[in-house]
Parts: structure tokens; sequence; C-alpha cells
């Protein structure tokens, strides 16, 4: 065996190889280009006679680079940053740091303690485009809401009636429809109801026009603070601007849900993530993209659940004994847990039944929606490992009360 580091850049790529015996068997640095990559396995090939002889230690589980090391058919460990800096203060404690010294540290890494670190998975090119479309519509969504959060936090300053008039949703297409016509409590006080109806009809509203016409202008012309005349101008720019984001964020949104939708249930995995109460096409698609599809990536539903940050930690010392939620986990996988587990509660009378009992023994919504998530994840590698779609029967075959007990 052979163990390679390779400390990444955004410009070069430091190298180093290491036999068994931990001693340097060559170094380098290479353009991240098809020269570099070129040169970065010719480097490998001195010293190996084949790919099942090299392991490679790298502080990164995606991309390009790793894509070639994966396809090369290197057994590649993508490292948490986090261990490896708690690695080298074992071996560095003058705090010294460099490029061609973290490469050879990911090698030694990867020599000494490769048993406890997980090998990137094989995911198939599906599941990794549902991955990319996944994460792009996430982010989407995360950005939405700040920018309506921002919106909101605005009004609040300027335009207090709009809020009223508007509701809690202010990125909704009816919302949107109004700011954008009506940014300034001048403008907004001058509406017609006619003008509203027309705002409300563009932005997609066919029920109710008049009516909800009717509300929006009452509460628009209701008496409020107001700021002064610039100051409101200046605001009512920033809303315009902020308006028109949104517009287009809304519409990109949709654009990546119905390609990811499409990704999603062309995926041999579909059928089974779509039968488990709660998912839908978005979270079954986020669920998949971050867990993968290499049937060999989870030995059990322990690890597996460990991955999706779901299941608690323990520290125990001498008398002491306290189990804590994950902090380091997959934050995209765990969002999207937590939303499955909710959801499930209107859709499946076992998981229903699991929340409530948890509740009733003292347990916070956040808390017994945690555990519930964590006993999906289990449910779903009992899927996938079978190849079987859901049964509410098999899932939840004791009384809400038993199952709590043995949580």
């Amino acid at each position: 065996m052979i163990f390679v580091g390779v400390d990444w850049a955004e410009a070069h790529n430091d190298v180093a190889v290491m036999d068994e015996d931990g001693r340097l068997l060559g170094r380098g640095r290479f353009g991240v280009g098809m020269a570099g990559l070129a040169g970065l396995h010719a480097l490998v090939a001195d010293h190996a006679d084949e790919p099942e002889q090299v392991a490679v230690g790298i502080e990164i589980d995606h991309g390009l680079l790793v894509d070639s090391l994966v396809g090369a058919g290197y057994a590649v460990y993508g490292l948490n940053p986090l261990s490896v800096s708690r690695y080298r203060g074992r071996h560095v404690s003058s705090g010294a740091k460099s490029d061609a010294g973290d490469a050879k540290l990911l090698a030694d890494l990867v020599r000494t303690d490769r048993h406890n670190h997980r090998q990137i998975a094989g995911d198939s090119a599906e599941a990794g485009a549902i991955r990319v479309l996944a994460r792009g519509h996430q982010g989407l969504v995360w950005t939405r809401q700040r920018q309506v959060s921002g919106l909101r936090s605005a009004l609040r300053d300027y335009l207090p009636a709009a809020l009223a008039a508007l509701g809690e949703d202010l990125g909704s297409a009816d919302a949107l429809a109004i700011l954008a016509i009506a940014p300034t409590p001048d403008r907004a006080r001058g509406l017609s109801r006619a003008k509203i109806a027309g705002a409300l009809a563009r932005g997609g509203r066919t029920r109710n026009l008049e009516r909800r016409a009717v509300q929006i202008q009452a509460a628009l012309r209701g008496e409020h603070p107001e700021a002064a005349a610039a100051v409101a101008d200046a605001f009512g720019a920033a809303t315009a601007a902020r308006v028109a984001v949104l517009v287009a964020l809304n519409q990109q949104i949709a654009e990546l849900e119905r390609q990811l939708g499409e990704r999603f249930e062309r995926h041999p995995d579909a059928e089974i993530l779509g039968s488990l109460p709660g998912l839908g096409t978005v979270l079954g698609a986020r669920v998949l993209g971050e867990f993968g599809d290499d049937p060999n990536r989870f030995a059990d539903a322990r690890g597996r659940k460990a991955y999706a940050g779901t299941a608690p930690i323990t520290k125990a010392s001498g008398r002491s004994l306290v189990v804590l939620a994950r902090v380091a986990r997959n934050r995209r996988l765990a969002d999207a847990c937590a939303w499955w587990a909710f959801c499930s509660l209107s859709a499946s009378p076992g998981a229903r039944g699991y929340y409530g009992a948890l509740r009733a023994r003292g347990k916070t919504h956040r808390q017994a929606t945690r555990q519930l998530a964590n006993r999906w994840v289990g449910i779903l590698h009992a899927c996938l490992e079978q190849r079987v779609s859901y049964r509410e029967e098999l899932a939840w075959p004791l009384r809400p009360e038993v199952l709590s007990a043995a949580a």
C-alpha cells in the first residue's frame, strides 16, 4: 500500500506519497488543469502497480479533483478539516503550517487512522445530478427567506400598512405584485381597487379578486405611523429592488424544482423514497442527494443515522452521563430530515403516535421531532437495504408508548 495526501487549493494541489512505514516516497505541486491531474496520477503510478494499492486523504468530498481520484480506482477519504487540525496538533506543537506539510500530514493520517474515517462513496452520476439540483434549490430557498426577512424589517420601519394588508407571506405572488406598484406610503394610499385587482391578476390570482382588493385597499389606507418623505422614498427604492430580486428568485426556484422533480422520478430509488410518509418530491430528492445511492456506503442503520446527524452523542466520564444532539453534521441533510419528520405527522398514524408519546414524556417539540427523524432514517435504511416500499404496519408494529420506551 501507498498513502497519498492531497492539499488542494484554487490554483494548485500539493501532493505527498508515503509508504506503509511512513517514509516519504515523493512529493510535488501540480496545477489544477489536465496537465496537473496527469502529473498527479503519474507520481502515484511511480509507486503503485494497481489502483487498489492507493489510499488518498483530502479535505474535500466532491469536485472534479475528487471525481478524478475516485475514477482512477483509489480509496479516497474525504477528511473533515477539524479532524485534520486535531491530528496536526498531535505532531506539530510549534504551530507551523504549510501546503507541502499539510499534504504529508494527510498522507500520514490515512496511513495510520483511515479506519476511523469514511471512504468517499461511489455514487452514480444520477445521484450526483440530483444532489447538485437539490442543493441549488435549497440554497435559493434560503436566500429567498433572507430576502423576505429583510423586506419585512424594512416595511416595519416605513410602511407598516403593507404588513397589515399583505399578511405573513411577503414572498407570495400577491404580496410582490402589490409592492411592485406601491413601494411607498403615498403610492400605497393612492391605489384604486381596480389597480389592486389588476396587480393581483398579473401575479396569478384567479379567485376572490374583488374581495381581496377591498381588504388590501382598506388596510393600506388605515392610519399608521410614517417616516419622513425623503426617508420613505429611499426605503421605497430599496424595496422595489428587493421585490425584483424576489420575483426572479421565485421563478428560478420553480424552474429548479421542475428539473429536480424530473431527475428524481427517473432514479431507481425514487419509488422507495416516495413511499415513505412525509417525503414528497423535493424532500425526497434532498434526502437521496445527500445520502447518495452507493449501496455499500453505510454498513448499518446506525452509520446512516450518524451521518444524518439525527443520532445523539453520549458524553460519559465517571458518574457523569450526558446525551446531546449532534452539532457537527451535514446541515442540509439534517434540515431535510427535520422537515421530513414534521411532515410525516399528518401522513403516518404511527409517526403521530410516536411523537405524541415522546411529548407526553416531557420531550420538547424539537427533541421529539429529532428523535422521530432518527427513527425515519432507520426505516429508510431498512427499505433501501431490502429494496421494498414502505409499509405502515411493518414500520410501527408496536404501540406508541412501547416504541417510546424502547427508543
